[in-house]
């Protein structure tokens, strides 16, 4: 299933703090999570819910695509990319995302969404798939097509370099995190983290002019 390329609109803060209510109930009560409690906690009317959201999948979409919203990549003519920018790009997309997938929210919506995917529960899986690993290709992807169209990467198919660069910075970290593994990432580790899985990455594909 490939995502759409457009960006859904950005939550207004109310509907955020709505969001923020369910990630938190996520954390607190697993699967546990009806509109009514997402009412209380958030302090609106199922109403309300209802009307912004559709349903609890329409939901748990909106909160998926909000916390994979902070994932970004800039986007970049072929023309105005530099082996600097690059570099500097592809590790802030890295520690981002190293952030959020090491997130409490992010731990408890995964664990959750491969509880339903098992059960064949509901369609929670493929919501976190589409909203966020493929979505998130779909960020880093131009990037990387910049990248290469400057003369600074050199692959024959951007999805497989994407999935070389994400297992990369993933590595065995999200796994660990969802099996219970108290992993210590502050941001200093995460940066380092970061830093790391670029200079692997160009190392497996960055022309002589993108390495220092």
């Amino acid at each position: 299933m490939s995502p759409s390329p457009e960006a859904p609109p950005t939550p207004s803060l109310r509907q955020q703090a709505v969001l923020g209510a369910v990630l938190a109930l996520m954390v607190e009560e697993g699967d546990q999570l009806t509109m009514d409690a997402v009412a209380r906690r958030a302090s609106c009317s199922k109403e309300t819910l209802y009307k912004w959201f559709g349903d609890r999948d329409g939901l748990l979409t909106a909160t998926v695509r909000w916390q994979a919203a902070q994932v970004r990549a800039d986007r970049y003519e072929g023309q105005a990319l530099d082996a600097a920018s690059l570099r500097e790009n592809l590790e802030s997309f890295a520690a981002t995302w190293l952030s959020v997938v090491a997130s409490r929210t992010s731990v408890a919506l995964n664990r959750i969404a491969i509880g339903h995917a098992t059960a064949r529960k509901s369609n929670l899986g493929g919501i976190v798939l589409e909203n966020g690993r493929f979505a998130i290709g779909a960020r880093l992807k131009p990037v990387l097509e910049a990248g290469r169209a400057a003369g600074l990467l050199a692959f024959e198919d951007g999805e497989e370099a994407f999935r070389t660069f994400f297992g990369l910075v993933g590595r065995d970290i999200q796994i660990r995190l969802l099996l219970g593994d108290a992993l210590s990432l502050d941001e200093d580790a995460i940066a380092r983290e970061a830093a790391r899985a670029v200079a692997q990455f160009l190392a497996l594909h960055g022309r002589a002019s993108s390495n220092p």
